[in-house]
């Protein structure tokens, strides 16, 4: 694999409110090479899309970030002004949100949306440069030209959202992160979205964060899954890895979860719900959900264990002795 791109270490995320402090992320750790995807898994509150916006610095108040790091090729996103990291949102770093439908402006024609980031950034002065610009991203996402002189009413849902996907790469960033990209279409259009995200990605040499609770699509499409509870990483692993041999119970019953045509068999959902992130459980976050819990899940909180080289799980049931001491 490449150079290391990404390393995000120790991240929290707090949101202060009268009741006590919500942990929305709660000291995540990863790191991405070129070229790589990641897919960011879990249940909803999970703190998955909290953590993208975290790497974009796009928190609203009163949100805030007091602990961690994000080195972006050496730079640390976290100790870059706001005006830095204004310049490096779309250039260094770029977003395709959940919804396109609500991140276009519905009172802009596609061009003038387009023209709005390229001078944000001080790119392309004159008309004729901005136009072939313009067009060629919009055939790079499989966009006739002529979508630019249209409203974004005037789009379906998967045109819109190859919209997003041609401006998050305009200013060829080295980190595209993707929330959801595909929520809101039907599956004929999700696979076109995700292999025209595929494709532009391959094209820039960038890296790829796509979060998620589609785990289908993540098989399909990442190489490596980090799997998030309660606001941390409870396990990271090569996709085949995760699927093939799942080590976290949360990871297991996420997979087991998935219907198969292969054969017929009762659906079986995760018992429970996810814990407060205000109030969470003393221990192991998920030892009030889990089957395989020990007696002492519930009262500390497991280190995360490396298995091999590039699998960590964070579990009881992996004594530390019998393995690595750092993870992956």
């Amino acid at each position: 694999m490449s150079d290391l791109t990404l390393k995000v270490d120790n991240l929290h995320v707090h949101f202060p409110t009268p009741a006590g402090v919500v942990k929305a992320v709660n000291g995540v750790t990863f790191t991405l090479r070129q070229r790589e995807r990641l897919g960011l898994v879990g249940e909803s509150g999970s703190g998955k899309t909290t953590t993208a916006l975290a790497l974009m610095r796009l928190l609203a108040p009163p949100a805030r970030i007091p602990h961690g790091s994000m080195i972006l090729d050496g730079v640390d996103l976290l100790a870059l002004s706001e005006e830095k990291m204004r310049q490096a949102r779309f250039a260094e770093i770029s977003m395709v949100p959940q919804g396109a439908m609500n991140s276009l402006n519905p009172v802009m024609r596609i061009r003038s949306q387009f023209v709005e980031l390229f001078q944000a950034h001080g790119q392309f002065t004159s008309s004729s440069d901005i136009d072939a610009r313009i067009a060629s991203l919009l055939e790079q996402v499989g966009l006739n030209p002529s979508v630019a002189g249209m409203f974004p009413h005037e789009l379906s849902g998967g045109m819109k959202q190859r919209v997003c996907i041609a401006m998050a790469v305009a200013l060829r960033p080295k980190v595209i992160i993707a929330d959801e990209p595909t929520s809101a279409l039907d599956v004929v259009v999700q696979r076109q979205v995700m292999e025209t995200l595929g494709r532009v990605q391959e094209a820039l040499g960038a890296t790829v964060i796509l979060v998620g609770h589609d785990m289908g699509l993540m098989a399909q499409f990442v190489d490596r899954i980090g799997v998030m509870y309660a606001g941390r990483l409870v396990e990271v692993g090569p996709v085949r890895t995760i699927f093939r041999t799942p080590k976290h119970p949360y990871t297991q019953m996420l997979i087991a979860s998935i219907p198969t045509l292969e054969q017929k068999k009762l659906f079986k959902g995760i018992p429970g719900v996810a814990p407060s992130l205000l109030n969470p459980p003393s221990g192991c976050p998920f030892h009030v959900r889990c089957d395989q819990r020990l007696e002492h899940c519930s009262r500390i909180v497991p280190d995360s264990i490396a298995l091999s080289p590039d699998h960590w799980v964070a579990c009881h049931l992996y004594p530390k002795e019998e393995h690595h001491d750092q993870p992956a």
